[in-house]
């Protein structure tokens, strides 16, 4: 038994080993094949990867082409269009005014109503153009309100103290109240003529049109962004005159928002009662306002001025008032017929000196801007149609007197002269330039 154990034992041996062998191999097999497998896999990736990028860079490049093509293909209005308002090219405050000044100015140089008409127009545009939502932005209507009230005030002034202008036409007669001697000149009804009224008309068309003009201002103007834009000399006196300005508009949206609560009450709008029913909350909340501006004006140390020599103030007086009264001379002589000569150099030097008087008492104000708006191109736009405005119809007065004042008496027709009238149409400029506002959602 024991020789077939040992023969057995070695025929064991080689089967085993034969096996082992074979298991060696196939696993070597599948290791080397499975190294290939993930050589091949790592040198199939980079070309992935490669693949991948020129297949970017291609759309990329495609994409880039496509945005030259549109923008080559955009018209020149599409491409010089007013871009949206936001807080990088919001337009300056001060802008505003100036475009509105210079219509206000325009208009005091004519009394002809189709002229008023156009100015009222022209505003209205730009107001409907590039008003924003701002509770202050709704103040142009109730400035169009005050200024047919003042319309027709002036008609009644007319009709009841009577008008130097002499007339023929007779409309009709009031009775005359007696007056005694010593108020010769001045009369209380008595006859009104056509003549008469027609004046009234023209010079009540002009103060209303002033005020729609500083209407639109304050509309399309931020009281806030404006205080922030005065010399510190002037902030104090800015933050009264801001405080004013901004009483009317507060005031006509608390109206509008009492009206709005009392209709969706079922009770009326109108009437005496109505009227004082909302009058003594409008007058509530400018109480509550006005508490509330104080308090935080304290809390920002208004009025805390800072120290300066004594000869710094006094140089400020004396060029603030040197200015300023070397520009009521130079002004006065540029009315005037015989001080053409000296008014404009006059006028020239109290600006300089002014500015210099400002820049120095500056110094006293504690105060930091906080990103100051800016006076870009669009800003030099708005403003110079505005000033060009005002020169063209100042200009026009020289070449075309009688079509910037219709006649009274006698009694004419007004005519729309054409190149004042073109010249106020150079105030829409502003409806196109100016930085859109954004729709409220």
């Amino acid at each position: 038994m024991s020789p077939a154990r040992n023969r057995s034992t070695p025929s064991a041996r080689s089967t085993s080993a034969a096996r082992s062998t074979r298991t060696a191999r196939s696993t070597a097999t599948a290791g080397s094949t499975a190294t290939a497998g993930s050589t091949a896999t790592a040198r199939s990736t980079p070309t992935a990867g490669s693949t991948a990028t020129a297949r970017s860079t291609r759309t990329a490049r495609s994409t880039a082409t496509a945005r030259s093509t549109d923008t080559a293909r955009l018209s020149p209005r599409a491409r010089f269009a007013a871009p949206e308002a936001s807080r990088a090219n919001a337009l300056h405050a001060g802008a505003w005014w100036v475009w509105a000044l210079g219509l206000a100015v325009a208009a005091s140089r004519t009394t002809n109503p189709l002229l008023l008409g156009l100015l009222v127009g022209v505003a209205g545009y730009v107001v409907a153009a590039r008003r924003t939502d701002a509770p202050w932005a709704r103040s142009y209507g109730a400035f169009v309100k005050l200024g047919l009230f003042v319309v027709a005030l002036r008609v009644v002034f007319s009709l009841l103290l009577g008008s130097p202008i002499p007339g023929t036409h007779v409309l009709f007669t009031l009775p005359e109240v007696p007056l005694p001697d010593w108020a010769q000149g001045v009369r209380i009804g008595g006859r009104v003529t056509a003549e008469q009224l027609v004046f009234a008309l023209y010079d009540g068309a002009k103060l209303a049109t002033l005020l729609i003009c500083v209407g639109a201002a304050n509309a399309l103007a931020s009281p806030a962004r404006l205080l922030k834009s005065l010399p510190g000399a002037l902030y104090e006196a800015g933050v009264a005159v801001v405080v004013a300005m901004t009483f009317a508009p507060n005031m006509v949206a608390d109206v509008a928002r009492l009206r709005t609560a009392r209709r969706l009450r079922g009770r009326t709008t109108g009437g005496v009662r109505a009227v004082l029913r909302i009058g003594l909350p409008v007058l509530e909340g400018a109480l509550e306002r006005s508490i509330a501006v104080a308090a935080s004006m304290d809390a920002r140390g208004y009025g805390r001025t800072a120290r300066v020599p004594a000869s710094v103030r006094r140089t400020t007086n004396v060029l603030t008032l040197g200015g300023l009264l070397g520009v009521c001379a130079g002004s006065y002589g540029l009315l005037a017929a015989e001080g053409a000569g000296y008014g404009l150099p006059l006028l020239g030097a109290g600006l300089l000196a002014a500015l210099a008087g400002l820049r120095l008492g500056g110094r006293r104000t504690l105060r930091t801007r906080y990103r100051p708006d800016r006076w870009g191109a669009r800003a030099w736009l708005v403003s110079g149609s505005g000033v060009a405005v005002a020169v063209l119809m100042i200009w026009a007065n020289s070449y075309a007197p009688d079509a910037l004042h219709p006649g009274v008496v006698p009694l004419e027709a007004p005519e729309l002269p054409l190149w004042p009238a073109a010249s106020i149409l150079v105030g829409l400029l502003p409806a196109f330039v100016a930085p859109v506002p954004k729709e409220s959602t």
